[in-house]
């Protein structure tokens, strides 16, 4: 479709900004209106879904017929069904006279039901009929309705995760996306941050009877550089705060950032810069975050047990480890010491840190004045090295040994067994479950 008719779709319908991801989804917007396909728009909250359902509707053929906006999360549970597709006169409490739903006023029309994310299972079977056959049945009836109506969605919920908690049917899904529309979010679209912004100051301007205010270049910057998190609504939100508070009309940089709500810092440890966190949930696995540091302590421990034997060769005159971190270090030589004017004690740093050897100690030697050298043979008796073998435990075992200790530790109370160990209580029933630890 040629630019000037996204242009003139864009003025018709107040819509700014010249991104590519915004003119696509106006592209195929208008491209699909004329079809009774249904439509998904998705986007995450304040992009400005609502104006796309709208564009549908009126390049439709239905555009005589009626537009019906229905939005799903603002209707509670109970009365939806009523809401959408009618009662019957005594069907519930309150139910004093035939009602028709949004479906059967809407007949010939357009429906757009948005957040259709937020809808419950028994309705989304009864939508899913609709969209299936045209038929529905009042609540209270069994007689069976027919109607005649376009259906437009649009959701901000993920629903590949909300199919995978059972959330949202995967039939009903693909029934409703059988054209998907993305309307990108404000931070993809940083050109057009400094147009709409001065589109609501002289909005507000007009409706408040002041001067409209200005960004300094700094301000600008600033501006395009904030993430965004709520969009253009929340765009519009501090630009009317600004307008109504502000005496002085140029705003800064310094006077715009009290009004960017601060972003939230990240409390995921910097170490574990390879773990990803998935949303809310935190990291993808909290099993990832135990054998990273299960590694980092093993290698710690082989650089530690290198470090002891390269200075205890250098002492005896031998030539140091060669360092390869593919060598595996098993034991720690026997080797041979001068012997110092008194009793010494040679102290394995690694047992401080894996208790993984005991002390070496040199006692009962006799002091040595002439400085006469001694060989390997004549302190064997008086090393007491003991040979250390790691443990080949698995890493299942070495979690459960951790749950089992902080269970104990906390006296069986989950809850704080799982803040110890800084994972969520549902994976910490997970677990106890797994290794039999009930």
């Amino acid at each position: 479709m040629v630019k000037s008719e996204i242009q003139s779709v864009k003025l018709r319908f107040g819509i700014i900004g010249n991104c590519e991801g915004l003119n696509r989804a106006i592209d195929v917007a208008m491209q699909v209106a004329p079809t009774d396909l249904s439509v998904l728009v998705t986007g995450e909250s304040g992009v400005g879904k609502e104006s796309f359902p709208q564009i549908i509707h009126q390049f439709s053929r239905r555009k005589h017929g009626p537009y019906i906006a229905v939005n799903c999360g603002a209707i509670p549970e109970g009365t939806i069904d009523s809401e959408l597709f009618g009662h019957e006169k005594g069907a519930f409490t309150g139910a004093i006279s035939d009602r028709n739903g949004y479906f059967a006023e809407a007949n010939g029309g357009t429906i757009f039901l948005d957040e259709v994310g937020e809808l419950p299972l028994s309705t989304q079977a009864r939508l899913l009929r609709v969209l299936e056959t045209g038929e529905y049945i009042k609540v209270g009836s069994s007689k069976v309705q027919k109607t005649d109506v376009r259906i437009v969605a649009a959701t901000n919920v993920d629903f590949s995760e909300a199919i995978a908690d059972g959330r949202f049917r995967e039939d009903l899904y693909y029934r409703l996306n059988t054209v998907p529309i993305k309307v990108p979010a404000l931070r993809e679209r940083p050109d057009d941050i400094p147009l709409l912004f001065r589109k609501f100051a002289s909005d507000f301007a007009e409706k408040y009877r002041m001067p409209a205010i200005q960004l300094s270049e700094d301000a600008r910057r600033m501006l395009v550089s904030y993430p965004w998190p709520g969009n253009i609504r929340q765009l519009k939100n501090i630009t009317e705060q600004i307008s109504i508070i502000e005496t002085n009309r140029d705003i800064t940089a310094d006077i715009l950032q009290g009004y960017l709500p601060a972003q939230p810092v990240s409390k995921y440890p910097a170490l574990l810069g390879g773990l990803k966190p998935e949303g809310e949930k935190g990291f993808q696995s909290e099993r990832e975050i135990l054998y990273q540091v299960l590694f980092d302590m093993r290698r710690d421990v082989t650089e530690l047990k290198k470090l002891v034997h390269d200075i205890m060769a250098e002492r005896a005159g031998e030539a140091p480890m060669p360092p390869t971190s593919s060598t595996p270090v098993h034991y720690i030589p026997q080797t041979p010491v001068s012997l110092m004017q008194t009793p010494s004690v040679v102290v394995n740093p690694v047992a401080e840190v894996g208790k993984v050897s005991n002390v070496t100690s040199v006692s009962n030697v006799s002091p040595v004045n002439s400085g006469m050298k001694v060989t390997p043979a004549e302190v064997s008796d008086v090393q007491d090295t003991e040979e250390y073998v790691e443990e080949n435990l698995s890493l299942d075992e070495v979690e459960k040994e951790m749950i089992r200790k902080a269970l104990e530790r906390h006296h069986g109370k989950r809850k704080n067994a799982a803040n110890d160990l800084k994972i969520s209580e549902r994976t910490l029933y997970r677990k106890i479950k797994e290794y039999g630890l009930e």
